[in-house]
């Protein structure tokens, strides 16, 4: 055990949406690590627990990664503590450990930690972040359109109604096809009515997003622009795709090579 880090202070932390529940380490690796409290996750909670550990610049925290997103590391970055998000499906587990609490899932990320035996993953900027919600709200989109179509298209075809030309689906013959379609009883026209409007809107939501990954990616760093460009000049890589990549990976340079 280095004198270094002998002087840190290594901290596990349990988050959740409510509540984060603290555990902490000593550098000299000879104490057990041990549970300090359970605070609620708010700023201001936060940076007044982690003051009371000791100097904010001797510890070392980390929690999973998991559903609060990067929030709380983003937050204890900017108080200048060394902070890293771990991936949960790497943390060490021990024959027959089977019971888990917040307080001994925060003990065993400090002592973990402490030892070396966790592994980080990378964490987004927050302009990536950004970038990267918007792409996954523009393939739920494309979800919910493909649903939308397949209802329509089955409430269709249970009717007995085909398309007769070959055209592309969805284009504009079938759109003008769609236009055509009349039915004897009201509900089932009342049913067509709703199941188009609900791919209309769905489609223009779709457009909408993408419009907004262009404006997004036009007001990008150049680095992202040029990344983004990049991308696209390989073959069978669309915008989208170099778009989703990007925010998806980050920078590339993280990989020091091809497998990784």
């Amino acid at each position: 055990m280095t004198k270094r880090n002998a002087e840190l202070i290594f901290v596990g932390m349990d988050v959740h949406a409510e509540t984060i529940t603290i555990a902490m380490a000593d550098g000299n690796g000879v104490e057990k690590g041990r549970h300090v409290g359970t605070i609620p996750n708010r700023p201001e909670s936060v940076r007044k627990a982690l003051k009371k550990l000791g100097n904010l610049g001797s510890l070392r925290v980390c929690y999973e990664a998991g559903p609060t997103g990067y929030a709380l590391y983003w937050q204890l970055t900017k108080l200048g503590i060394a902070c890293e998000v771990i991936a949960p499906t790497l943390v060490p587990v021990k024959t027959g450990e089977r019971v888990k609490t917040d307080k001994r899932d925060a003990i065993k990320l400090a002592q973990c930690y402490r030892a070396g035996e966790l592994t980080p993953i990378f964490v987004p900027d927050t302009v990536h972040e950004a970038l990267r919600d918007l792409v996954r709200a523009r393939e739920a989109a494309k979800k919910d359109q493909l649903r939308a179509r397949h209802r329509l298209s089955k409430f269709l075809l249970r009717l007995g109604r085909r398309r007769d030309s070959k055209s592309r689906a969805w284009g504009q013959a079938h759109q003008q096809w769609l236009d055509t379609q009349r039915f004897e009883q009201a509900a089932h026209q009342a049913t067509f009515e709703d199941y188009r409007n609900e791919v209309e809107h769905a489609t223009e939501r779709v457009a909408r997003l993408e419009g907004a990954i262009d404006r997004a990616i036009a007001d990008a760093p150049l680095r992202m622009q040029s990344l983004v460009e990049g991308l696209q000049s390989l073959r069978g890589i669309a915008k989208v795709t170099a778009v989703t990549l990007v925010s998806e990976i980050g920078t590339f340079e993280r990989f020091s090579s091809a497998p990784k």
